[in-house]
């Protein structure tokens, strides 16, 4: 009997399971939904250990590890601080002193 398929093989999924990005969001070269998604995760806050990494599986579809490298590249993109200045400057100074610190 065939297999059912695995999630790599569902439209709009990387062979990870991860969903795969779609084209840059607007016309004049904006975010896509799912960097416009990661700022929003970011916005949020989160009750306790274990809560921000279930939400970022559960409603990205990455694994955490995925998230924060495409977290920390979209921290330099330019269109990431013109759509969400407040908390793309937030992390950037968060991420600076944790390098600070090393």
């Amino acid at each position: 009997m065939a297999d059912a398929g695995t999630a790599g093989d569902e439209p709009g999924r990387e062979p990870g399971g991860e969903r795969t990005q779609e084209p840059t969001g607007g016309p004049e070269g904006g975010l896509a939904r799912r960097e416009r998604d990661i700022l929003a995760l970011e916005r949020r806050g989160f009750p306790g250990p274990g809560a921000k990494e279930r939400a970022i599986r559960e409603e990205l579809g990455l694994s955490p590890v995925r998230y924060y490298q495409l977290l920390n590249a979209l921290l330099d993109d330019t269109r990431a601080l013109a759509h969400d200045p407040v908390t793309v400057n937030r992390l950037r100074r968060i991420r600076e002193a944790r390098r600070a610190e090393r």
